[in-house]
Formats: structure tokens, sequence, C-alpha cells
């Protein structure tokens, strides 16, 4: 095992999720992601329908790092508390640099039409209890990419939530999975 590969094994260790009080995390004043009202309602359906499974990131003093939106997602739904992974091990000038790597890379990545066509092809084929919409493409744009052979039409359904505590179940479930491939 290289010395790399110990040293990242060490840090991974000693990371834990912990469900913190909505209430006692503070939002980073120098957060330079915007999420407008609209995405935030989006981030807040994916809780609904998904579950938590994307942890805040604090620094320790719970101060907000990474995950504003679905920190706003949060407060939108009244939760009390949300999952939180403290990055208190790097510096201050890690957390940063990574705050806005985190933001950026994901916007680096780009589609395969095809594979991408075929996934919202067979999910509307489903019974689904939710909206397509919840992917964060919109009606109009799948549309578009419709007519231009990108997509296949897809048939919108209705998201319902029954009970908060299916929002809490979702979570446990997905953030032990996320936290076992890590």
């Amino acid at each position: 095992m290289s010395v790399r590969t110990k040293t990242m094994s060490v840090q991974f260790r000693n990371i834990r999720l912990e469900w913190r009080p909505v209430s006692a995390l503070k939002p980073n004043p120098r957060n330079a992601r915007i999420h407008s009202k609209k995405q935030i309602h989006q981030i807040a359906q994916s809780i609904i329908q998904f579950g938590f499974i994307n942890p805040v990131l604090t620094d320790g003093n719970d101060n907000i790092k990474v995950g504003h939106g679905r920190f706003e997602a949060a407060k939108e739904l009244g939760l009390d508390v949300i999952p939180t992974i403290c990055i208190g091990h790097l510096s201050e000038a890690q957390i940063r640099a990574y705050a806005i790597a985190d933001n950026k890379l994901a916007l680096k990545a780009g589609w395969d039409l095809e594979i991408l066509a075929v996934e919202f092809q067979e999910l509307s084929a489903l019974d689904l209890p939710f909206d397509l919409e919840i992917t964060g493409f919109e009606t109009a744009e799948i549309d578009e990419k419709s007519a231009r052979g990108s997509f296949l039409p897809i048939r919108p359904t209705t998201c319902r939530l029954k009970d908060m505590s299916e929002v809490s179940a979702r979570s446990d479930i997905a953030i032990s999975r996320w936290l076992a491939v890590r």
C-alpha cells in the first residue's frame, strides 16, 4: 500500500456523518455559488423523493462550507436536522478551494445524449410516483432536445410525500450506502 493510499485511508476513517440541527448551521457569507428560489425548490423536491443523501459539509464549528443549496432546501421543507460531514481535517485554504472545485468540476462534465435519451425513455415507461423534472431537466429543455432527436418524449407524473418521516428513512439508507462506498 502506497503512502498516499495509507494517508487517504486515515482521512476517510476520520469522516463521520453527523445529524446537526438546521438552526445551528451558519451559511458561509463568502459562498460564491448562487441558488435561485426555483433551484432550491427543485433540491427540496429531490430531498422529498430520494432522501437527504448528499450531506452538507461543515468546518467543525457548524459553518457550512459546501451544501448551501441543500441547507436552504432543508429550511424550505422545515427539517429540524440534516446530515453533515465535518471536513475540519482540511486547512482553511483547502476547504475554500474544495468548495469551489465541488461546484465547478461537475459543470465540466458532459452528457452522452444517446444514453440519456434511453434513460428518460425507460423511466417514462414506468409508473413513477414523481415528475421526471426532478432530474433537473426542464420540460422545455427536454422538448427541445427531443425535437432534435437527442431525447425521446417523457410523460410527467406527480410527486407526493405522505409523511416527512419518509425523508428521514430514505436518507438513513442512502447515506449508509454513500458512506460504504467512500
